[in-house]
């Protein structure tokens, strides 16, 4: 079995495994997807209660339907949101959330994020912080990302397509993130297992919130 071969092999598991024991919010299963798991919000709680997002002022988050929770404690928290655009295709979506004036809800979700964004950013751009606007100056504290699998030594896979690589790559890249900064995935318990195949350009995560742990690493 090649690794493209076993890496597809552990998705279709775990999509199984969510799909036979009920516990996707979607009803026809999450395949092809980023699993939109039954208690996401618990995940997100827990991460909420760690120091490391306590002392986080700006998060990074995918716009994966199981990250809605991640996205709304942060905008609820006020804290300043950046947003990653589906498939990439718009870049990077910047939101405040003390200005969203209860809105913070549906900002959360990927159709409210591009109606209450302050900034877009695109995708690749040498100088992320001033680009569109010298005023405004970003730094990351925190990113979180979301899985299909992930394994105890921070390596994960994503539904295939390496936007979740891609864009950790990037912000590297621009300085934006760097080997402290707590790079998150909140998954469902079924979706941590044993072992995760990796090739060079995956990028791994150093802290793991499920629904009933917090592993760092």
């Amino acid at each position: 079995m090649s690794l493209k071969e076993e890496k597809e092999s552990i998705r279709k598991s775990i999509y199984d495994k969510l799909f036979n024991e009920g516990q996707s919010l979607r009803p026809n299963g999450d395949y092809g997807k980023i699993p939109n798991f039954k208690g996401s919000d618990i995940a997100a709680r827990l991460l909420a209660e760690t120091d490391e997002w306590k002392d986080s002022k700006t998060i990074f988050c995918s716009p994966d339907s199981a990250q809605i929770p991640v996205r709304y404690l942060a905008l609820k928290e006020n804290k300043n949101l950046i947003m990653a655009s589906p498939n990439l295709e718009h870049g990077y979506l910047y939101l405040e959330g003390n200005k969203l004036n209860g809105k913070e809800r549906e900002a959360s979700t990927k159709e409210g994020a591009f109606n209450h964004c302050l900034k877009f950013f695109d995708f690749g751009e040498d100088n992320f912080n001033s680009s569109k606007d010298d005023s405004l100056d970003i730094a990351i504290d925190m990113l979180v990302e979301g899985s299909v699998g992930v394994d105890r030594c921070g390596n994960r896979i994503g539904k295939g397509k390496g936007y979740g690589d891609r864009e950790i790559e990037d912000l590297f890249k621009k300085n934006l993130i760097n080997e402290d900064t707590p790079l998150v995935t909140t998954i469902h318990p079924f979706q941590l297992i044993d072992h995760i195949p990796t090739e060079s350009h995956d990028k791994n995560v150093n802290m793991i919130v499920s629904t009933e742990e917090v592993i760092r690493i």
